[in-house]
């Protein structure tokens, strides 16, 4: 089994961001992480620095890969320094205060026509079932269609899509996507048993996502969905300086408390310049499954509500039914299930509503923006 000290020493061989420094003894190691013979590092270095040091970062890459044991390597380059670094880097230069910038990356990903993140202020509110049958919903509309699971931490759509086991290397070393009900996935969870916990800190988790993005032979897709996670942070900052969104839609469910937290993700994207293609209301009202009597257990129309003040599109809404539930949990979605019946109707519906917008143009990709932390 690969160790730490294994890395180290491969990686003495490369120089670090002073062009002299052997890499290992620069300071600029960020963080590393060696799981199933595979090698994560990320290299702190300065936003203006990041596009001249990338022969670095591939000397690097390919140093680890080369390694005995190593199915698969990745390096990223992070503006986050490593936490014993002292005040000054190996070239002189201070590390990054609280104003700290993300450098503009943002290369669009071959054969992928567009990218929609669907993310949430909040957990619990069932974004990632949403996610999945919007997915659905949208191959339903004849799209070749991918799903991204970004939640590192709690990765869902393993169980949503009732996909197991592990992806396999191609070729060129790139992962292949598992595959279901036409929708090709990547996830953590196919990497992790489903009990495992990620301690991982900001830079593995940007690492991570830079690997299940850039990593994997999606082919041509006409859309990846990229099921966030809950929040406003590492995650999504890696999503809008990563590659052109398309845009983001943001699920929540009715109540106040809920709507708080979606004013917040609005505002998050809004201020990295990503388009917000639409507001959906999931658990909008309770179907009784015995009588069909009716419940807003949420109270009703929130997020309508609110989208309308925050002058972005309602997608639609969607109840709280014990068949989509039922459905979720068993890895058997409600739209590929029962394509017919009234539910998928709903997220049919709503895909339409999307899909249409960015083709009329209303929501085209834009170039990743230059991200500033305040």
């Amino acid at each position: 089994m690969i160790t730490e000290n294994d890395v180290l020493k491969a990686l003495a061989a490369v120089p670090g961001p002073d062009g002299q420094t052997p890499l290992p003894q620069s300071g600029a190691i960020a963080g590393m992480v060696l799981r199933d013979n595979k090698a994560f590092l990320s290299i702190a270095v300065s936003s203006e620095a990041s596009a001249r040091l990338e022969p670095m970062r591939k000397r690097a890459e390919d140093v680890l890969a080369r390694l005995p044991g190593v199915t698969s390597a990745v390096v990223t380059l992070t503006a986050e320094r490593p936490a014993n670094t002292s005040g000054t880097s190996s070239q002189g230069a201070r590390r990054p205060g609280p104003k700290a910038q993300a450098a503009r990356a943002g290369n669009p990903i071959p054969d992928i026509s567009r990218i929609i993140a669907v993310a949430s202020g909040k957990g619990g509110v069932g974004k990632s079932t949403t996610a999945c049958n919007l997915a659905l919903a949208l191959a339903g509309l004849g799209l070749k269609v991918g799903a991204l699971d970004a939640d590192v931490y709690g990765p869902s759509l393993p169980r949503l899509f009732g996909v197991s086991g592990r992806p396999e290397l191609s070729d060129n070393r790139t992962m292949r996507p598992l595959e279901a009900f036409g929708i090709k996935l990547m996830s953590i969870g196919f990497l992790v048993e489903e009990d495992t916990p990620m301690i991982w800190r900001g830079p593995m988790v940007m690492t991570a996502l830079t690997q299940m993005l850039r990593e994997v032979a999606w082919g041509k897709l006409d859309v990846l969905i990229v099921d966030m996670p809950p929040g406003t942070g590492d995650a999504q900052l890696t999503m809008a300086q990563a590659v052109p969104l398309a845009g983001a839609v943001i699920v929540s469910t009715p109540q106040d408390l809920a709507l708080i937290d979606v004013r917040r993700a609005v505002a998050m994207f809004n201020r990295v310049d990503v388009p917000l293609l639409g507001l959906i209301e999931n658990m909008s009202y309770f179907l009784c499954p015995h009588c069909g009597g009716r419940s807003d257990i949420f109270a009703h129309g929130g997020a309508r509500h609110e989208a309308q003040r925050l002058g972005i599109p309602f997608l639609g809404e969607v109840p709280l039914a014990l068949a989509i539930r039922e459905r979720s949990d068993s890895g058997r979605p409600i739209v590929a299930l029962e394509p017919t019946g009234a539910y998928a109707a709903i997220y049919a519906e709503m895909a339409g509503i999307l899909w249409r917008s960015l083709e009329d143009g209303a929501s085209a990709s834009r170039p990743a923006p230059r991200i500033v932390i305040e």
